[in-house]
């Protein structure tokens, strides 16, 4: 069933937090209410644009808009960046992923032409790297990054969490 004409996109509250980080954590994801107070925070103080999906009365995904990353190979270019995209396994492949998105893009396409993001390697998120290249995203060519720095050839990491690469897409 295709979810979308039922599912509503709006702003990050308080309350989303751990309902968020709960409904994660059932599905064995390591999640903290604190990792979504903290873009609560950083939107209060006009950093991004944090949106959620709601569905039945509970957030279902969410998305940032980062207006100036300050890291990765786009920083202080002006380029907005999708940073902590998800959508709950459950609610997968019936378009709300999509909804999310299409607000991300349209509020970057706001104050840039060009909008960003960085992606995790490991399977995890597969779902996520299928979604960015249907959605016309591209590899930007700098390679791997690790905790936040280009990672030299042959260099020894983790394939955890911080381990990505970026992508970026012309927006209109």
């Amino acid at each position: 069933m295709n979810l979308r004409s039922q599912t509503m996109i709006r702003e990050l509250r308080k309350g989303d937090c751990a309902a968020i980080a709960a409904q994660e954590r059932l599905q064995g994801w390591h999640a903290s209410a604190e990792k979504y107070e903290c873009r609560l925070a950083d939107a209060a103080a006009g950093k991004c644009v944090s949106l959620v999906a709601e569905l039945d009365g509970a957030p279902v995904g969410y998305v940032n808009v980062y207006w100036a990353p300050e890291y990765g190979p786009f920083a202080g270019k002006g380029i907005p960046e999708i940073v902590d995209f998800g959508v709950l396994e459950r609610c997968r492949n019936r378009g709300i992923g999509s909804m999310l998105m299409d607000h991300a893009e349209e509020l970057a396409g706001e104050r840039s032409s060009t909008i960003s993001l960085a992606v995790g390697i490991h399977s995890g998120y597969g779902a996520a790297q299928r979604l960015y290249i249907r959605r016309g995203y591209i590899f930007d060519g700098s390679g791997a990054w690790y905790k936040g720095e280009i990672l030299p050839p042959y260099a020894p990491c983790v394939n955890d969490d911080d381990l990505v690469l970026y992508m970026s897409k012309a927006i209109f």
